[in-house]
């Protein structure tokens, strides 16, 4: 039998990696998507749970006004819309993706927080530009991709009207986006080369689930090279440990369509409730991988996504390397000729 302090100690361990708060949130808008996925079976309301999170996250963390999510809902579709269109012109996809990049960070010139806005409309606007088209035929490609937009304003609303909760039962927080970084280019720069590179070689060589390429390659990008690499042990130690365990898990458990939707549920959760990167990107990678397992499609997924992680880190690695390198030397020759 469990002794008291035993369970207290495993109460505040949980309390403190766990995010409850934000955890219930979540749950009240990406939970009634995948209600609508068992009702309908229809698999593009799963996907539509990305948007309402990628929406949640910012409204939470930067107390968002309605009228500003709304902005910020806008600009994922509209990302969205334009790399989907984009992507049978492969230059215009790599070209597009990586101004993405670039515009997500390049916001910081106005307020540092706005890096947390710029990711959460490109992870979703790309993820979902290749994801819609993975493995289907242009038309169903497009029908999918048109469900996610009709039906997305459930994702606005929901996360609205959660934002209209919290306020009214508190005092409104003021919306901030903190000093404008005083370097901005530098890594948005970065960014960009790296999203170029990552995307160019998820087109030329046709790499299956690319989007992890690129949305590695992007979020590895988080300031100095130390820092960087620092980002990219900790996605690399993720992926090496959640994906085979989640891999493990599936070959354990029958397919199920059931599982599936519990799995994808769980991972697009895994955005928002834990404190540390590094167990909540470890639980990502393990329900992504049960979650291909229960679709009976895992076959290559352990090595595909810890080789498409490592990918995109080194990439984004590269970029903020050549940035700081050239950078100081046109330091050097400023001060030099001065």
């Amino acid at each position: 039998m469990n002794s008291p302090t035993s369970t207290a100690s495993l109460r505040d361990l949980l309390s403190r990696e766990i995010k409850s708060a934000e955890l219930l949130r979540a749950l009240i808008v990406v939970g009634p998507m995948v209600v609508a996925y068992f009702i309908s079976r229809e698999t593009a309301l799963l996907n539509l749970g990305l948007v309402a999170v990628s929406l949640l996250i910012p409204a939470l963390r930067l107390h968002l006004p309605p009228k500003m999510i709304a902005w910020h809902y806008l600009a994922i579709l509209l990302t969205f819309a334009a790399l989907f269109l984009a992507a049978p012109v492969k230059p215009l996809f790599v070209a597009l993706t990586a101004l993405a990049g670039f515009l997500a960070v390049a916001g910081t010139r106005y307020g540092e927080h706005f890096r947390t806005l710029g990711n959460w409309v490109f992870i979703p606007a790309v993820y979902l530009a290749c994801e819609v088209r993975e493995g289907v035929s242009a038309s169903e490609a497009l029908r999918h991709a048109g469900v996610i937009i009709v039906s997305s304003p459930i994702a606005l609303a929901l996360v609205c009207a959660i934002r209209i909760y919290d306020q009214r039962r508190r005092s409104p927080a003021a919306t901030s986006f903190g000093p404008p970084a005083a370097e901005w280019f530098l890594p948005a720069a970065a960014t960009a080369m790296a999203v170029f590179a990552a995307a160019g070689l998820v087109e030329i060589l046709d790499l299956a689930q690319g989007q992890w390429v690129m949305w590695s390659a992007a979020s590895v990008v988080v300031g100095d090279l130390s820092a960087s690499t620092g980002k990219l042990k900790q996605r690399a130690i993720g992926a090496f440990i959640g994906v085979p365990l989640g891999f493990l898990a599936g070959l354990a458990l029958p397919q199920s369509r059931v599982g599936y939707a519990i799995a994808v549920l769980a991972a697009t959760l895994t955005l928002i409730s834990f404190s540390r990167y590094i167990v909540g990107f470890g639980l990502r990678c393990f329900f992504i991988a049960l979650a291909a397992s229960f679709a009976g499609g895992a076959s290559g997924i352990a090595e595909e996504r810890i080789v498409n992680v490592l990918i995109g880190g080194t990439f984004g690695l590269i970029a903020v390397a050549l940035t700081e390198t050239v950078w100081l030397r046109v330091i050097r020759k400023v001060r030099s000729s001065g």
